[in-house]
């Protein structure tokens, strides 16, 4: 037994234990015992995880465990990678959830459920078989429902939200399940070693048909546009550190499924597949961005910037794809390698921005933006980490997201000389598109840093808030010191992801080679190193405030009012809420997000000539929902309406029904025989 095996045997023994506890053990640790045994769940997969990506991989086939098919689990270099992300960030979501979880959630069952989610998470990229993996993806989906639904005796919102999730969900695992079942059906049994051998014979067509259905299936867990709709719903009205295994781990293994399915068991295929995800992961990214960009919402932010970084990834994985199909396998494998370093990065600082944003949530019972500000006197060690956070996820130096971005960007840029017209016009969208979300990303998390935590308190809430318990400030610096080591050092972790891409890709060499602190790219021109470019910035900006300062002691200094227009010292209500902030790029992109107004005039009774008050609201509702979903939402409920008119409780008609539908069969095998 490896130590893959053992890490993997007792994260999956772990997670029950501690489902077992908070049954058992008394309400006042209940929350320790299980935040402790998450930990230690996420800890071990981890481990797992690392010792897969280093070569220790491992198989075990369980043929009793589950009916027909049994339970098959591999450990290979990319599942590794995922083990990774989900134990780590299972380590700071259980340690954050042992004081988050006493603000109401310690309830039997919601801690019972989340050490499960954990377990079935990791469990999802080790299954090598059909049905184990459709196992583990529906207890993974089940579970992630009972905890978005932690919360529903106190918001409605929070059913809402758990109607969507499910449907989407469920749809996306029918999706999924038939793309498998077609592939297994063209194949000797259902392992995945089974369906790689049946890829290589299976025709064009047949091939088409599963990659695309799986795609959606897989993209629908991943949030991208137009299957992202339970994404900015279900993330906010979900526990905090619950929304962290969501948005930061969950998430991931849409992209899991789609890498697996294209790339190990169809073997590549054609362009066009590629080609689709690279368009759907750009619009992702750009519409995904631009809705965050005008959220008032902290959390329904966060959630749409997920689907903006699933996006970057999945241009990412498309654009390996379509190098693949070309034969150029070294920007292929750099492509990916990108994609799945942009996985890890956005996990580390979307851990830290989630948790960040439930301490303001515990402290001070607010998500909105607007009505908050202040927060920097009162809970300062959760401003400084909401403000590493922004760094991280605004692609700026030296910030998480800015090396996975550069080398995504290294990839499209190497990529236009490509051969191909499709490759010509796609690349250069695909930089356009990178380009224009790190622009908005900035925007967004100024506006969320800016308005909500340095900003006047805007609130009474906000004025009295104070600083979260040390557990959740444990999880924090967890993910904060991972997210700057991220940031500094890539280079830890670039040569496993880069072998693990070119494996991945069908290269025989790593499209990375780190010399240093220093990152060179390989066959293709192009050096980074993060760690001297962030004391270089450093640097300048110490010598900049040192010549400041040697100016400034050079005159006399005294005290004096600052300048405020004549109309005396400003107060909350003068300052930039999160709506005024976002409005200038509200009328940038107007037609794309068409706003919606409406002012309400209220006269007096004397006079209708006489205004007793004006309303004014204008919201940014979701374009895609309004013209996709709601649509076919009136439908299903006009259908549901003719429906009743159906079932009118007589006995006599239902037997009507019956006869008739026997007649129409019968009527049918007549014809058709």
């Amino acid at each position: 037994m490896n130590l893959a095996q053992l890490g993997l045997g007792v994260a999956v023994a772990v997670g029950p234990l501690s489902a077992i506890a908070a049954i058992l053990v008394p309400q006042r640790i209940r929350a320790t015992a299980v935040g402790a045994g998450t930990a230690a769940c996420g800890a071990a997969g981890a481990v797992s995880g690392i010792c897969a990506v280093s070569g220790q991989t491992f198989s075990l086939a369980l043929p009793a465990l589950l009916p027909l098919s049994g339970v098959m689990v591999t450990v290979d270099t990319l599942s590794g990678v995922f083990l990774v992300v989900t134990g780590g960030v299972a380590v700071a979501a259980g340690i954050y959830g042992i004081g988050y979880a006493r603000h109401g959630l310690d309830g039997r069952l919601v801690q019972a459920v989340f050490p499960l989610f954990v377990v079935a998470m990791l469990l999802v990229p080790v299954a090598a078989s059909v049905g184990t993996f459709l196992v583990c993806w529906e207890l993974m989906a089940l579970f992630s429902l009972l905890l978005v639904l932690a919360e529903h005796q106190r918001r409605p919102e929070v059913a809402v939200a758990g109607r969507w999730y499910a449907v989407m969900t469920h749809l996306g695992l029918v999706a999924i399940l038939i793309g498998l079942v077609v592939l297994a059906g063209n194949a000797t049994g259902d392992s995945f070693a089974a369906l790689r051998e049946a890829a290589r014979h299976l025709p064009p067509g047949v091939a088409d048909v599963v990659f695309v259905v799986t795609l959606v299936g897989f993209g629908s867990k991943a949030g991208i546009v137009p299957l992202h709709a339970w994404l900015p719903r279900a993330h906010p009205e979900a526990p905090s550190h619950v929304s962290v295994l969501m948005s930061a781990a969950m998430v991931n293994l849409g992209v899991y499924g789609i890498v697996r399915v294209g790339f190990d068991l169809l073997g590549g295929g054609p362009r066009w597949w590629w080609l689709l995800v690279l368009v759907l992961g750009a619009a992702s990214a750009v519409y995904g961005i631009l809705q965050a960009a005008m959220s008032a919402d902290l959390k329904r932010l966060l959630g749409y910037s997920t689907t903006e970084n699933m996006g970057l990834v999945l241009v990412g994985v498309g654009a390996a794809g379509m190098f693949a199909s070309a034969g150029n396998t070294v920007l292929a494998g750099l492509a990916l390698a990108a994609a799945l370093l942009h996985v890890i990065n956005h996990a580390a600082f979307k851990t830290l921005l989630f948790l960040a944003a439930g301490s303001v949530l515990h402290a001070t019972g607010s998500r909105d933006l607007d009505a908050l500000g202040g927060l920097r006197t009162r809970m300062p060690a959760t401003t400084a980490a909401f403000g590493l956070g922004a760094l991280a996820a605004s692609a700026l130096p030296p910030g998480t997201a800015f090396v996975s971005e550069w080398l995504l960007l290294q990839a499209l840029i190497h990529g236009l000389p490509a051969s191909g017209v499709t490759t010509a016009i796609a690349m250069p969208v695909a930089v356009a598109a990178v380009a224009l979300t790190a622009g908005l990303a900035v925007a967004t998390f100024v506006k969320a840093f800016g308005v909500g935590f340095l900003a006047r308190p805007r609130s009474a809430a906000a004025e009295k808030a104070s600083e979260s318990p040390v557990s959740m400030l444990v999880g924090m610096g967890l993910a904060g010191v991972g997210a700057v080591v991220l940031a500094l050092a890539p280079t830890l972790v670039l040569p496993a992801l880069g072998s693990v891409a070119a494996r991945t890709v069908g290269s025989a060499d790593s499209p990375t080679v780190v010399d240093g602190v220093t990152v060179r790219l390989a066959e293709v021109a192009g050096s980074l190193s993060p760690l001297m470019l962030a004391v270089a910035l450093v640097a300048a900006i110490m010598l900049t405030v040192g010549v400041l300062r040697v100016v400034a002691t050079r005159r006399a200094r005294r005290a004096a009012r600052l300048w405020d227009c004549g109309a005396g010292p400003l107060s909350a209500r003068m300052e930039y809420t999160a709506t005024s902030f976002a409005e200038p790029l509200q009328r940038v992109f107007d037609n794309v997000l068409q706003p919606e107004t409406d002012v309400d005039v209220t006269h007096t009774r004397e006079s209708s000539y006489l205004v007793e008050a004006v309303a004014y609201r204008r919201r940014v509702p979701d374009r895609i929902e309004r013209r996709l979903y709601q649509p076919v939402l009136k439908l299903v409920s006009a259908w549901g309406r003719v429906g009743r008119r159906l079932a009118t409780g007589s006995v006599h008609r239902y037997l009507g029904y019956g006869f008739y539908a026997v007649i129409a069969v019968l009527l049918v095998l007549a014809v058709t025989r």
